[in-house]
């Protein structure tokens, strides 16, 4: 039975943990998006490598190759649950490749494995947002003389950034929630420190009612500013 008295001695005893809980999660949560920002930038352009006619068979094979390995890595990802991938990266490379302590090693896995699962869902946010720019764009580019990826770097993206930034900070959001699979994998973010303290405490719905509310306290204020800012991009293009 819950007992807001109850909740008030759990926060009061262990409010150090969850402090440290939710800026851990912040902190994964940002180093993950970041990695899916980079990774899924390059996913979004293998995925858009088409033949040009001034290609030789090599070369046209080769992007053929990228595109089906990033293709591929897209769908499997996108496919599979995310507490999957948790596992298999955290059981596989992560036993075989130590970097630090246990701990160190422990949380780096975890956020790498956060970060690959985040760059399949940004690579369809990023290649949309490109896809939005006229095509025009990229064929005087390559009229003048850029490569594929100077033309990427200096004319579509900076016109891209525009559309794909709400979606950007809303999967920031999403992943703020999602770290709370990392726990299971025994890393001391929100959720594992709120299993942590229920289980020292013998309190078992009071400590989750403490960190649903610390997770409301951030996601909550994030989702409006999000919000209004697509609200006012909206406009802006608008006018």
């Amino acid at each position: 039975m819950f007992s807001l008295e109850r909740m008030l001695k759990v926060w009061a005893k262990y409010q150090a943990f969850y402090v440290d809980g939710l800026t851990k999660t912040l902190t994964f949560s940002l180093i993950a998006v970041l990695l899916g920002i980079i990774l899924g930038l390059v996913l979004a352009s293998g995925r858009m490598l088409r033949r040009d006619p001034r290609d030789n068979i090599v070369a046209a094979v080769v992007k053929a190759v990228i595109r089906f390995v990033c293709t591929a890595y897209v769908e499997v990802f996108r496919a599979t649950p995310m507490i999957v991938q948790v596992f298999i990266v955290y059981y596989g490379p992560g036993m075989l490749v130590k970097i630090g302590d246990t701990a160190t090693n422990r949380m780096l896995w975890g956020v790498i494995a956060v970060g690959l699962n985040s760059a399949a869902y940004l690579s369809e946010v990023i290649r949309s947002g490109i896809g939005a720019v006229p095509g025009g764009q990229m064929e005087a580019a390559r009229c003048v003389g850029m490569s594929h990826w100077k033309a990427m770097r200096f004319v579509i993206l900076p016109q891209a950034v525009r559309n794909i930034l709400p979606a950007l900070c809303n999967e920031f959001v999403t992943i703020i929630k999602e770290t709370s699979i990392l726990g299971m994998v025994g890393i001391s973010e929100l959720m594992f420190r709120s299993q942590s303290i229920a289980t020292q405490s013998y309190i078992f719905l009071e400590p989750y009612i403490i960190a649903a509310c610390l997770y409301f306290i951030v996601v909550f204020p994030l989702s409006k500013i999000i919000s209004a800012v697509e609200r006012r991009l909206s406009k802006s293009v608008t006018r």
